[in-house]
């Protein structure tokens, strides 16, 4: 239920993601500027507030990826949008430690969480599915009261980068994330293009906040 109505609320329509699939192709190298932009300004707020030192120093190199699939319609044997995620993650240079799935009801979603960011093996957390405005979306919902610290710049780039492909309609998808027991969690809607587009900026970032949160533990 919620993976369809990602892809027709998330997205605002799934058959958009997927018209539109060989567009986003050709604007990797747009997102590409995009994310160097970003990246850099970041850096250089991220040795301000850390007293000039290298903030590069904690970076986890190789990370260990959980994928959680809210779906109360699909499984993980069709799951292109957890795939897509996972084959990421490994084409970065990323593992992926486990792959669970769902339903799309909250208390289901906030204890898959739960459970995932205290595995030993994971360094990051990702959701797909459930982001969207219908009644089932309910992704957002159960997760973001785990949020010890928010992360809101992710939404806000993901949004930027998905604009050309569903314009003004991109204001339907609640993509999110935040630092969850020193885990960072991203939640990315169910469509397999929005998949592919989020896990383009979490494999850039994800070594970096990782051991960032770490570090933060560390020092408190």
């Amino acid at each position: 239920m919620s993976d369809d109505s990602d892809e027709r609320t998330d997205e605002t329509s799934g058959h958009d993601h997927h018209a539109h699939q060989d567009d986003h192709g050709g604007d990797d190298g747009g997102h590409g500027d995009g994310g160097g932009d970003h990246g850099g300004d970041s850096g250089g707020h991220d040795a301000h507030d850390h007293g000039g030192h290298d903030h590069h120093a904690t970076d986890v190199e190789t990370v260990g990826a959980a994928i959680l699939t809210v779906s109360s319609s699909r499984s993980l044997n069709e799951d292109p949008a957890g795939d897509t995620i996972g084959q990421a993650f490994e084409h970065a240079g990323h593992e992926v430690s486990t792959r669970a799935l769902v339903a799309d009801e909250h208390d289901n979603v906030q204890a898959g969480v739960d459970s995932l960011v205290d595995r030993g093996d994971t360094d990051v957390v990702v959701t797909t599915g459930g982001t969207g405005v219908t009644p089932d979306d309910v992704t957002i919902e159960a997760v973001t009261p785990l949020f010890k610290k928010d992360l809101p710049g992710f939404g806000e780039l993901f949004r930027r980068r998905s604009y050309g492909e569903v314009g003004a309609r991109i204001v339907a998808t609640r993509a999110s994330a935040g630092i969850v027991s020193e885990v960072p969690v991203f939640c990315l809607p169910g469509s397999e293009n929005a998949a592919r587009l989020g896990s383009e900026i979490v494999t850039e970032v994800c070594g970096h906040l990782a051991g960032l949160a770490r570090r933060d533990e560390e020092t408190h």
